[in-house]
């Protein structure tokens, strides 16, 4: 008997496996620290938005997300035509995808980048190519090294998840310097809320000055919206309009796209979380440090803990900390074997991790 197929190649992507979502027990508080979220919520006036248009739940969103567009174009000073709004910056990497790759083609990403970059590129036939990092971080040479004529996708997390590491403006200009004009550039900005170098930018200049390259960010991180699924994306009029030629007519809910207006105009809401983050990412580094064990400098709201190959491993810390109601991310499905990832929590969330792992390096 005969059944549909899959397309060729799409039962060789290995599905997307989140962060762990812990079983909350009777007498045991438990602290969820494996997907990056934020410790303090959306905004109360995201709320409030999100609220008022609950009597109106039967009616279609406004297809282009004009309010939300808008919104962002009055923060960033960015024409409201040029930016493109999806249900998470997800749906945008996979839009783009689907509009720039075809089979033959190849994109590139980084050996711990992202893992829904191969899967947009391998779900459209196209090949994905890893570029080797350096310490952890994106080498631009790499990437350069690795382009061919059948490069069509430079896929760049700036800062990357699940390293927490970042590479300056300059060297993210290089890169774009570098690369064959046809070649389309993508900077994914999800985690850039939170880094306060001078030397870096999330991309938007880059974008305004050449025709090849696009910046996405999320709702996700700093704006505590992550339930809602919604993110953006700005690049040159050409890019916004062959992507919004296959954007599904209302991908951005009303609740959502109103949600995120009043996100993104509380900027007092940010700065408080992007404070508390720098703060308690700093103590936990130095506290951790102080354990014996290693902490990748990042600039994201998590750390990257190294843990050894033998003994005190990361699979033992992991069974340990989770018994104690601490749910860290295990990273096997980026390669990283030995390390957890951290989520930067409540104060209590961070101090309960330290002791923990004081304990688990102690052997109690």
């Amino acid at each position: 008997m005969s059944r549909p197929v899959p397309n060729p190649g799409i039962l060789d992507i290995a599905p997307y496996t989140p962060g762990k979502t812990p079983v909350p027990e009777p007498g045991r508080k438990v602290f969820k620290l494996s997907a990056n979220e934020t410790p303090f919520g959306p905004s109360p006036k995201a709320i409030e938005a999100f609220k008022r248009v609950a009597d109106h739940l039967e009616d279609y969103p406004e297809g282009t997300s004009r309010v939300l567009r808008e919104a962002i174009g009055r923060h960033y000073g960015l024409d409201p035509n040029r930016i493109i709004c999806g249900a998470g910056s997800d749906e945008i990497l996979n839009l783009l995808a689907h509009t720039y790759l075809s089979h033959g083609d190849e994109a590139i990403s980084t050996t711990h980048g992202f893992l829904v970059y191969p899967i947009a590129t391998m779900a459209v036939g196209a090949r994905n190519v890893v570029a080797a990092e350096k310490n952890l971080t994106c080498d631009v040479d790499a990437i350069l090294k690795a382009v061919t004529p059948k490069t069509k996708l430079v896929w760049l997390a700036n800062p990357n998840n699940p390293t927490g590491t970042y590479i300056p403006f300059d060297e993210v200009k290089r890169l774009r310097a570098g690369l064959p004009s046809h070649v389309l550039l993508v900077l994914d900005a999800a985690y850039c809320d939170y880094v306060s170098r001078n030397d870096y930018e999330m991309g938007i200049e880059l974008v305004a000055t050449t025709e090849n390259t696009v910046v996405t960010h999320t709702f996700s991180k700093i704006h505590g919206l992550a339930a809602l699924r919604i993110g953006w994306m700005f690049g040159p009029e050409h890019i916004i309009d062959a992507v919004n030629r296959i954007r599904g007519p209302f991908n951005v809910s009303t609740p959502a796209m109103y949600a995120a207006v009043a996100a993104i105009e509380d900027t007092a809401h940010q700065a408080m979380s992007k404070q508390f983050t720098e703060t308690w990412r700093n103590w936990l580094g130095e506290e951790i440090t102080r354990l014996g064990l290693k902490v990748t400098p990042g600039v994201a709201n998590f750390v990257l803990i190294h843990f050894p190959e033998t003994g005190k491993t990361s699979d033992a810390a992991d069974a340990y900390l989770t018994k104690r109601g601490l749910v860290l991310r295990a990273l096997k499905n980026y390669g990283l074997h030995h390390q957890l990832r951290m989520t930067i929590g409540t104060e209590e969330a961070n101090r309960l991790v330290v002791e923990a792992l004081r304990d688990f390096m102690a052997g109690k």
